[in-house]
């Protein structure tokens, strides 16, 4: 039982983490609560399922997985109209508000960017749940009572992937270093000759698309559903504040914890609480150590 929630809970966890981390690199640089980040998520599942219908369906089963290269390719072209999508909606809705000053403005945009994105699957797709594909997903067993399915470690293979490559871009690489000093200190960091502008379109892009992948990975691992984004909002934030809001490797370990503390919820307070559970550790978080695991303390 213990061994298949932590299977349960890290794959599950993973994928929150690569949401939260487009949160934690939005409020570190930006200074606001994006609450539209979750349908980021689910914009990048539909894309990555119109896609797939476009070349044929999710492709010939790779080996024991449900899905073919279709899918694959999919999951590439969502990610990048996703990172597009996000820059759009900064130029269109977020880069003007920002010129007032006012996070509170920021905050209340996101919400009705997200009712708005959302409204328009529903309109465009309809409330019903939709499949990349209806193959049968074969279980391999792991040792200690413990089994996951082929898409399971696909998902969780690629998720962990993407993270360290993003960790070690932000560590070691020109971009990265950007990035840091311009959430550091944005005018500094523009007397300093950084483009900040550029910063900030490169931000959107990369959360856009890890939100993205993030959908993608749900939908292979469960089904696509318009709300699934906005049921994964407060999974995020959570992961995002226990880590620490700013630190990409706080979101990283966030994402885990909530994953696995949401899984154990299951055969504890049954499936219709698993919600909460997030909630739970957001709090706690909030009351206990606010700057959470691994933010900065304030000066």
């Amino acid at each position: 039982m213990i061994g298949q929630i932590l299977v349960d809970g890290v794959t599950s966890g993973a994928m929150i983490a690569l949401g939260a981390i487009g949160v934690t690199l939005t409020y570190g640089l930006l200074r606001f609560a994006n609450f539209a980040h979750g349908e980021f998520a689910t914009w990048g599942a539909y894309a990555a399922m119109v896609i797939a219908a476009a070349l044929g369906g999710a492709g010939e089963p790779l080996g024991d997985l449900t899905f073919g290269w279709h899918m694959i390719a999919a999951l590439l072209g969502a990610v990048l109209l996703t990172a597009l999508l996000a820059v759009a909606l900064d130029w269109l809705l977020f880069a003007r508000l920002r010129k007032q000053g006012s996070a509170i403005v920021l905050v209340i945009a996101s919400f009705g960017a997200s009712l708005a994105l959302r409204s328009a699957l529903e309109f465009s797709f309809g409330p019903q749940p939709y499949y990349y594909s209806r193959e049968i997903a074969m279980t391999v067993r792991l040792g200690a009572g413990m089994r996951a399915t082929w898409d399971q470690m696909f998902v969780l293979a690629v998720a962990l992937a993407l993270m360290a490559g993003t960790h070690l871009m932000l560590q070691y690489t020109a971009l990265g270093r950007s990035l840091r000093a311009t959430s550091e200190n944005p005018d500094l960091a523009r007397l300093a000759g950084i483009d900040v502008a550029r910063v900030i379109k490169i931000t959107w892009l990369l959360g856009g698309g890890m939100a993205a992948a993030a959908g993608v990975f749900l939908g292979i691992t469960v089904q696509l559903r318009p709300t699934m984004g906005f049921e994964l909002v407060l999974p995020l934030f959570a992961a995002a504040i226990l880590g620490g809001i700013g630190s990409v490797p706080g979101a990283m370990v966030g994402g885990i914890v909530i994953g696995i503390a949401e899984a154990a919820a299951v055969p504890i307070a049954g499936a219709q609480y698993r919600a909460a559970v997030a909630f739970v550790v957001m709090l706690a978080m909030l009351l206990l150590r606010p700057r959470g695991l691994f933010g900065a303390r304030e000066a």
